[in-house]
């Protein structure tokens, strides 16, 4: 199914929404009967609907929410029983949600000691690989976190089918200098690990997927710095119907199927749950940007991005347009870099959008666009053509509000944090 027949479709459930009054999208089942008739074609294919029931959690049990700055808070309803969480040095039992997505953001003003993963994206990282019963497959561009190396080795010892794909030069070839050295010991453990067969372009995906029902995806290396001085962002998804398409692509990389030869699966990378549509998206086979700029397009009344790395015209044209008919459309960019002519920061900002350059002493490396306060873009992948183009990529494209407000949080922080573009530091033609 085309990708934008897909949201074409969606936006006329919008503006269903809109006329009705209804909080959320239409029912699964009308809009999965609107996405039959849409999608006609004979490439049709039978589409992932979402689970009855996902045994890694019930509904009943407590929602954790994960503050920004705080060790996650339990919100338990009075007529329910408080489960008890085990810590992570305890004997792994799955930590309980009370549904399907978690979102989770680094904090390098609070939780900035590598030495305590206390409350970090590290700490829920190794739950879930202490969870781990069958499967952990990851595709993550960089790694050096002795701890998480040490849960994957015992996951390991314990039967779990731990494999790892990442990038050469980044990956494998960097593991000999100071500091790193963990792929080595996962190898010597036993640990499958491959590289991306000495390409030039980079394995620059971040997703892990476990036991084929849970999907760990975002902007975070598995590193000091991404986790303890970067702003960055991880979406969890426990659902076998996304895992799926992320096993999916894991095995072409795998297999060393790469770059925009590897065929494109993505009429079937999407799924609905609990009334959510998702879709996903991987470079350099599913024209990801073309994608993202149909999105921008579709923009009614906001734009809000961070950017590590926005050197893409033709993205910083769409934004333009659409700030020109009336949307509100700003975002922050990485301070490194966004000052060289090949940055979009003095497009944007020679066109009157309000844009600013980071606060932080290390790198803004999120890669996240939030359209219409409702649409969340997030994921592995830069907004530049070398992402979009060769290197090996991974996109989460979702409509929830709930979402995305926890990104709009995240969003005005940086956005606070960050600095004015200072005057006269672009010449406007």
């Amino acid at each position: 199914m085309p990708p934008i027949i897909r949201w074409e479709v969606h936006r006329i459930l919008l503006l269903w929404n809109k006329i009705t009054g209804m909080k959320k999208l239409l029912s699964p089942l009308l809009l999965f009967f609107v996405l039959v008739v849409a999608c006609a074609p004979s490439d049709f294919e039978t589409p992932y609907l979402p689970p009855t029931q996902i045994p890694f959690y019930a509904s009943e049990t407590p929602q954790i929410i994960v503050p920004v700055t705080e060790t996650p808070i339990i919100i338990i309803p009075e007529d329910v029983t408080p489960e008890i969480i085990v810590p992570v040095t305890e004997t792994p039992v799955p930590l309980p949600v009370a549904q399907w997505w978690e979102v989770h953001f680094t904090d390098p003003l609070t939780l900035n000691n590598e030495n305590d993963p206390t409350g970090s994206i590290e700490e829920r990282l190794l739950q879930l690989i202490d969870a781990a019963q069958v499967s952990i497959h990851i595709a993550s561009f960089e790694f050096n976190l002795p701890r998480v190396t040490d849960a994957l080795i015992a996951a390991k010892a314990r039967g779990v089918d731990v494999r790892w794909v990442t990038d050469d030069e980044n990956g494998l070839e960097i593991d000999a200098k100071p500091n790193r050295g963990q792929f080595t010991r996962l190898m010597a453990a036993g640990v499958e690990v491959k590289d991306d067969a000495g390409r030039s372009a980079l394995m620059h995906n971040k997703f892990w997927v476990f036991d084929r029902q849970i999907t760990w995806t975002g902007s975070t290396n598995i590193t000091v710095n991404g986790i303890y001085k970067q702003n960055n962002n991880v979406i969890v998804i426990h659902s076998p119907e996304v895992a799926a398409i992320f096993e999916r692509e894991w095995e072409e990389l795998w297999n060393a199927q790469l770059g925009p030869r590897a065929p494109s699966n993505r009429s079937t990378q999407w799924a609905i749950l609990d009334g959510t549509p998702i879709q996903v998206l991987f470079s350099a086979e599913d024209d990801v940007v073309d994608n993202l700029i149909a999105l921008v397009n579709d923009a009614q009344t906001s734009i809000r991005f961070l950017a590590f790395s926005f050197t893409d015209y033709p993205l910083a044209q769409a934004m333009i347009a659409r700030a020109q008919a009336g949307v509100d459309v700003q975002g922050v960019f990485e301070t490194f870099g966004s000052n060289s002519t090949r940055s979009e920061l003095r497009t944007l900002w020679c066109a009157g959008l309000p844009v600013r350059q980071d606060g932080n002493s290390s790198f803004l490396h999120h890669k996240v666009i939030i359209i219409d306060d409702s649409i969340v873009v997030t994921g592995s992948l830069n907004f530049s053509s070398s992402a979009d183009e060769d290197n090996e990529e991974n996109v989460v494209i979702l409509d929830n509000a709930e979402i995305a407000a926890l990104y709009l949080q995240e969003y005005q922080k940086v956005w606070d944090e960050a600095n004015s573009v200072a005057v006269g530091a672009f010449v406007c033609e």
